[in-house]
Parts: C-alpha cells; sequence; structure tokens
C-alpha cells in the first residue's frame, strides 16, 4: 500500500509531470517530431447520450495553442473557422459504480470568450463540438437532448493530448559505422 501511495503521489506532483513532459518532448525530437501538450482550460460541459443510452459529457476547453477563430464574409452571413482539438474518448468511474463516458474538445480562448457573449456563437461552437465527437470517434450522439450543464466547467479529470508535427529536415540518421550486428536491409 505505501508504494501504491507513493507511486499516486508521484503521478499527482507537478513537478513530475513537467519532467515527464520534457523526457517525452525530448525523445520524440529525437525521432524528428515536435511535440507540444495541450493542458485544457475549462470552459463549459455538453450532456447527451450515446447510442440513446449511455450518458455522455463533452468538455469544451480552452487552450492558446489551438488556431483562433476566423470569420469570413459570405453572402447571407458570416462562414467560422474553429480549429479545435479533439482528445480520444475515455470511460471513467464515477462514485456510484457507474462508468460514462468523457471526451475533450478544444478550442481558442478567444472562441469561449465570443461564446459566453454571444448565445448563437454558444450554439455554433456546441454543434461544431457534437460534430467533432461523431465525425472523428464513430458514434451517434442525440443531438436534440445535449444540454449545457449549469455550474458546471468540468467533468472527470484533465488529461493533456499531444500535438504532434514533423520537425524540419525529419529524424536525424543514426551514425552508420560500418559495425552493425544486424545484416542490411
Amino acid at each position: 500500500r505505501e508504494l501504491f501511495a507513493e507511486y499516486a503521489a508521484e503521478l499527482t506532483d507537478p513537478d513530475q509531470r513537467r519532467l515527464y513532459e520534457e523526457e517525452v518532448a525530448a525523445l520524440e525530437r529525437e525521432r524528428g517530431v515536435e511535440v507540444r501538450f495541450v493542458h485544457p482550460t475549462p470552459g463549459f460541459v455538453l450532456r447527451t447520450s450515446q447510442a440513446g443510452s449511455r450518458r455522455c459529457y463533452i468538455n469544451v476547453c480552452s487552450n492558446a495553442l489551438m488556431g483562433e477563430p476566423r470569420a469570413r464574409a459570405e453572402r447571407g452571413g458570416q462562414r467560422w473557422e474553429l480549429p479545435y482539438s479533439l482528445a480520444p474518448g475515455r470511460e471513467e468511474l464515477r462514485p456510484a459504480g457507474r462508468r460514462r463516458l468523457l471526451y475533450d474538445v478544444v478550442f481558442h480562448p478567444a472562441a469561449l470568450r465570443l461564446a459566453a457573449r454571444s448565445a448563437r456563437f454558444r450554439r455554433l461552437l456546441c454543434d461544431t463540438a457534437l460534430e467533432a465527437v461523431e465525425s472523428r470517434c464513430g458514434v451517434g450522439l442525440d443531438r436534440n437532448n445535449a444540454t449545457v450543464l449549469r455550474g458546471v466547467s468540468y467533468k472527470g479529470v484533465p488529461q493533456a493530448p499531444v500535438i504532434r508535427s514533423p520537425l524540419p529536415g525529419g529524424a536525424p540518421k543514426p551514425p552508420d559505422d560500418g559495425e552493425s550486428p544486424l545484416p542490411p536491409f
């Protein structure tokens, strides 16, 4: 029990988390990939159901790493570009022993500020989040009964997904000293 408690304390320690992220970034850099951790800042929560029976929650969050929302004028209105990041869905155990499905959709902080001022923009943000989960995760959500939970900014334990992008020049080539124990490919 002591070892498990020590391990749990180490996982929740912010210094250990930062060290872990730095090590992962360094390892990925060696492979020719830049890694950025997206730490979601809570915004609001959408409650809906998946496949008509399982309750699920969509955390609409923000992070400055996402692109800013942009509007383009079109005939009859505007077309919005809303860049987002979608973390893979996860299942968490509730205190009552029941499981709940959680999805995190992360937008730029400016998008959440616009949603706080305009009900129409908030509806656009909710529709985008629902569409993102449906299309990327291949699930069917109940859009008609999706509601924003009042007084709740985040459900579950926040997790930081990563954004990977290739570095210019790619991965460095290993040195060829001719003494490899493996035969050439």
